[in-house]
């Protein structure tokens, strides 16, 4: 009941005019799942969710892994959901959140460091709803969504280099989604019209998530790429580091360039 509460407290907090935020592991929110509906999307409330432990996240085993958030957070209207790829990201994701009227908004992050030394940046607000392009490619485009975006970069670096080594050119687009919800539809039409192949990698389970947003958005456009979906499988996954159970379920960097050339 304490996840519950915790939520509905803070609905209460936002409703005085307050602007709570609520710190949760991710595995954990699914308790509040309730919660969030009725005492805080439903009323628009200005509240922030902060979904730590987001992802895979080692030794704690299966009932500790933050696998579906995304799944579960993406069908209810009126939040908005964000991953921040690194410590920058997440500085300005917070500030964003607590502007006026931003309603309730989520932001998820793993456990563990992060990939910056210079962390502190200006605190600036982002464009909800809107992600990047971190480099251009002209045969895959790869949207990632979160701090799995820094071993994107890492294999598609090896993918690249390794094609290159075989006699062959492969040029990889990255795109760092940003958020979940609202999603940048900018950067989707952008890739479904000029890509025939589209990989979509999160650190959430693989139904429900981007990858299904992905594919949603280009079937009701017309769009017809092939779309691969990475992320954590259709099964409980067990203990071990990061490390460890990234390469069990193929989400490292050399699975994940793997996946890129063929």
């Amino acid at each position: 009941i304490a996840e519950g509460h915790a939520v509905t407290f803070s609905g209460g907090m936002a409703k005085d005019g307050l602007l709570p935020f609520c710190n949760i592991y991710s595995s954990f929110m699914q308790r509040a799942y309730d919660n969030i509906i009725h005492d805080a999307a439903i009323m628009k409330l200005n509240m922030v969710l902060c979904l730590d432990r987001a992802g895979i996240v080692g030794e704690d085993g299966p009932t500790h892994h933050g696998a579906y958030d995304l799944a579960f957070l993406r069908p209810i209207p009126n939040i908005t959901i964000a991953s921040p790829l690194d410590e920058h990201d997440m500085r300005r994701m917070m500030f964003t959140a607590q502007m006026p009227d931003m309603g309730t908004f989520v932001i998820r992050y793993p456990r563990g460091r992060g990939s910056r030394i210079d962390w502190k940046c200006p605190l600036e607000s982002m464009e909800v709803g809107k992600g990047r392009k971190l480099k251009d490619g002209k045969h895959v485009a790869v949207l990632s969504l979160g701090p799995i975006g820094t071993e994107v970069a890492k294999a598609i670096m090896i993918a690249e280099m390794k094609s290159c080594n075989e006699g062959r050119t492969l040029s990889v687009a990255h795109y760092d989604m940003r958020f979940l919800k609202p999603i940048d539809t900018d950067i989707l039409d952008e890739v479904g019209k000029n890509f025939q192949k589209i990989v979509t990698i999160e650190d959430g389970v693989i139904k429900g998530g981007l990858g299904s947003a992905v594919l949603e958005y280009m079937a009701d456009k017309g769009y017809k790429p092939e779309v691969v979906r990475l992320g954590i499988p259709d099964k409980f996954v067990e203990h071990g580091t990061v490390a460890e159970l990234r390469k069990i379920i193929g989400m490292d960097a050399e699975s994940i360039a793997e996946r890129l050339i063929n």
